[in-house]
């Protein structure tokens, strides 16, 4: 008899039932299984908010009603996160993710840190685009962005390779505005409070917060939105030019919609790279039922957020297509952003 087989049968074995659990089926593995939402940002944001929503609506829409619970992984602006989806994670369709908007773009300028594809992510599904805006008090000499080429105009920052210097930073480097960042301060709510103190002239947001938090400001006329970072103008803001539109040329225009994509990534949420492709389907169903599910919506109306949901399909496309932007136009934005 083989001395081997023993240990090759015991081996066999095994490994049988880990064999099995890979081949199950989709929409019987899940039973009984809890699936984790792991959120790249500390509690109070709308990536904490829009995290712990889904966690708890999304269960009931995946065959099998698994348990799924929220859980917290912050650190290095969601990079510690998408870091450890990438190596760590396990690829069974249990972890799921919600990480930076701008990751592929960060991917692609080489940030430090990133250790991450984003196109080998899963994307499962997207429930809200976040469209970002510089915003100017009532007293600023800019009342349209144009005005921006021949008045300093200072904005607070939240530090460098955050958007709210990015952006300015390309504005200056590519048009030729005049747009002093000053700070960097804590946050974009300390943003606000800075421009409404008098210690700058605006400040960086999304369209959803000022909306919100600060709608008085709108009706009172108390602010003018100068850019909204998207490609295509909102109809909450119809006056109002996109930073695509901005462009000259078509390197310009390439390199805005590269820059601004992120907006369209918004609060997103992942899988990691080699998941199962059925597993990843069940999700993506569960994701989008989970979207037009009536509790849900009635917690978002009652929070009053923007909500504008996506198809992991949909993302994978757009993630996918930040991986092509031309060498030459990362290199341009690289030289811009890096003075």
């Amino acid at each position: 008899m083989n001395r081997a087989f023993p240990f090759f049968a015991a081996t066999l074995v095994a490994l049988a039932p880990a064999r099995a659990l890979a081949q199950q089926p989709a929409e019987g593995f899940f039973r009984g299984k809890t699936v984790s939402v792991y959120i790249g940002f500390s509690a109070g944001g709308t990536y904490d908010y829009f995290g712990r929503l889904v966690a708890r609506h999304l269960g009931k829409h995946i065959p099998g009603n698994p348990t799924v619970v929220a859980q917290a992984m912050p650190g290095a602006g969601s990079f510690t996160l998408a870091n450890w989806m990438t190596r760590i994670a396990p690829k069974d369709g249990t972890a799921i993710g919600i990480v930076s908007q701008t990751a592929a773009i960060e991917e692609v300028l080489k940030s430090p840190g990133v250790q991450f594809r984003s196109a080998d992510f899963n994307w499962i599904g997207r429930a809200t685009s976040n469209v970002e805006i510089s915003v100017v008090w009532h007293t600023s000499k800019a009342k349209k962005v144009e005005d921006a080429l021949n008045y300093d105009i200072p904005l607070a920052s939240t530090g460098a390779g955050s958007p709210s210097e990015g952006y300015p930073k390309l504005l200056n480097g590519v048009l030729g505005t005049r747009f002093k960042l000053v700070g960097p301060y804590p946050g974009s709510t300390d943003g606000l409070l800075a421009m409404e103190r008098g210690e700058t002239d605006g400040a960086f947001t999304s369209w959803n917060t000022l909306n919100v938090a600060k709608h008085d400001w709108i009706v009172d006329k108390k602010v003018n939105v100068l850019v909204q970072y998207a490609l295509e103008r909102t109809q909450d803001m119809p006056d109002v030019p996109t930073m695509v539109e901005l462009g000259k040329t078509p390197e310009d225009k390439a390199m805005f919609s590269f820059y601004v994509s992120g907006g369209e990534v918004g609060r997103s949420f992942l899988a990691p790279p080699g998941v199962p492709a059925d597993r990843v389907a069940v999700l993506r169903k569960a994701f989008d039922e989970t979207m037009s599910d009536p509790e849900l919506l009635g917690e978002i109306e009652k929070a009053k957020l923007d909500f504008h949901p996506a198809s992991g399909e949909k993302l994978q496309k757009i993630v996918a297509d930040s991986a092509t932007v031309a060498p030459a136009v990362v290199a341009r934005m690289q030289s811009i952003l890096q003075k």
